[in-house]
């Protein structure tokens, strides 16, 4: 009896320890996923798709310190659009009526987007910060066409058809009710009718806007230029037409840029803008498809032309030697005396790409978006594709992926694709979307914009 107590015992000890080890090992902390900068911490929110491992070993690279990003349920982009392994895309608006084009995230992380068609500003919070937006809200009506937008000391400075204006909360209510003009020295409608600025390194207000025409010598100078500002309208002593007779000469900053739908500054303070080039302009086999090769990247110099209507870039890809532009010899344009294609002249695009892509927003990547090292050093643009190719050259609607080593453009890949038909042009009625604009988010996610399928994406790296 005495030998059968001691053999229970030890067998409920053998049992209750190896009941400790089971549980041990089930309540073990989570793997992590690598969407935070350090490995220690689990992420919580993070969701994976089923194709991609449920862990990310601890030797891939991480991502800047955010909040975790969490992936919604799989939705019609997802199920469409494609991108680089270890990347997911989710709608995160829709229904955005009124032709949704440029954005911009407030001081509080809070993403705004302009409606250009129907004259509004709309923000998109995510309050519960599940990665879709909570609705559509109406913070501003009545504007003229407004695009461009950016906050700069607690305004939202917007660039509409003829006007800058900037508009902010006075009596916390969540609507932008109080508006004051800066300035109506930019030009109106007709031709390339959007306007875009952005807040440079100097404190100055710069504001492009396009070419009233395909290929023409420009009345007024101020189009197909960027202008330069100060922030409350007026014009900047060292602008190098301050002193011109003609008020709208005086905000002029560079010119020959035919529709710079987007600019930006590098870390060196490297003044970047893109660049949609002329149609019709035939090549040797008597295409308009190749000619001119489309500038995604030129490095903007104050008081210098940028070649339009008379000169464009005739490189593909990285302009590494620097080479002129050549002149556009079908213009039908007379050349102003002492004027030439010649570096003294011109200021030739860094980086270009296929005729007719149509460059429209553009983004940096940066410490703050939650992406690898490798793809934020990256310049990101979204590419509104063709409308007027030839079936052979049909050009993509989608976002472009600038490899850069440093400010130096070495290469450029597709980053996000699938808008289109297969075999239709990106203005064709059966196109599911156009990306227009590009921005890093409050959150570290990239966001799309979508002027024709009327959303907004949201893009966040899950792991390789």
């Amino acid at each position: 009896m005495k030998l059968f107590r001691v053999l229970l015992i030890i067998l409920i000890v053998a049992v209750t320890t190896a009941a400790v080890i089971l549980l041990r090992q089930k309540t073990a902390a989570p793997a992590v996923i690598a969407t935070s900068s350090t490995f220690s911490t689990p992420t919580i929110n993070a969701v994976i798709e089923p194709t991609v491992s449920d862990t990310i070993e601890a030797t891939a690279e991480p991502v800047p310190p955010t909040s975790a990003l969490v992936l919604p349920p799989e939705d019609k982009a997802s199920d469409r659009l494609m991108l680089p392994a270890g990347f997911a895309v989710r709608i995160f608006a829709d229904d955005l009526n009124g032709k949704p084009r440029f954005m911009a995230v407030s001081p509080q992380g809070d993403l705004y987007i302009s409606l250009f068609g129907s004259g509004q500003i709309a923000l998109l919070p995510d309050r519960d910060k599940d990665g879709l937006a909570d609705g559509t809200e109406i913070v501003a009506s009545g504007l003229n066409g407004p695009h461009g937008l950016e906050w700069h000391e607690g305004w939202l400075y917007v660039a509409e058809i003829g006007r800058v204006s900037r508009l902010r909360d006075g009596d916390n209510n969540g609507s932008l009710e109080t508006i004051e003009t800066i300035t109506e020295n930019i030009p109106g409608s007709g031709g390339h009718s959007t306007r875009t600025l952005h807040f440079g390194p100097d404190g100055m207000l710069y504001v492009s806007a396009g070419s009233s025409c395909n290929i023409c010598a420009e009345s007024d100078p101020r189009r197909a230029a960027i202008l330069r500002f100060n922030p409350d309208g007026s014009i900047p002593a060292d602008n190098p037409f301050a002193g011109d007779s003609d008020t709208r000469k005086q905000a002029v900053w560079a010119w020959g840029l035919r529709n710079s739908v987007d600019f930006l500054w590098t870390s060196s303070g490297q003044l970047w803008a893109n660049h949609n080039g002329r149609d019709n302009l035939l090549d040797t086999q008597g295409t308009s498809d190749t000619l001119p090769p489309e500038e995604i990247i030129i490095p903007v110099q104050g008081n210098k032309s940028h070649g339009w209507p008379y000169c464009y870039t005739d490189v593909l890809g990285f302009n590494s030697g620097g080479l002129p532009e050549i002149a556009d010899n079908q213009t039908g344009l007379s050349i102003p005396n002492g004027f030439d294609c010649s570096l003294a002249n011109v200021v030739p695009a860094l980086f270009t790409d296929l005729a007719h892509s149509a460059p429209l927003g553009m983004t940096l990547g940066d410490a703050s978006l939650a992406f690898p090292q490798e793809y934020r050093n990256s310049l990101y643009v979204a590419y509104h594709g063709s409308w007027n190719t030839s079936a052979a050259s049909i050009r993509d609607c989608k976002v472009e992926r600038i490899l850069l080593d440093g400010e130096t453009p070495v290469g450029s890949e597709t980053f996000v694709t699938g808008w289109r038909a297969e075999g239709e042009t990106c203005g064709s009625a059966s196109t599911w979307g156009r990306p227009a604009d590009v921005i890093v988010g409050g959150d570290g996610a990239l966001y799309i914009s979508d002027d024709k399928g009327d959303r907004v994406y949201r893009v966040v790296f899950i792991g390789q």
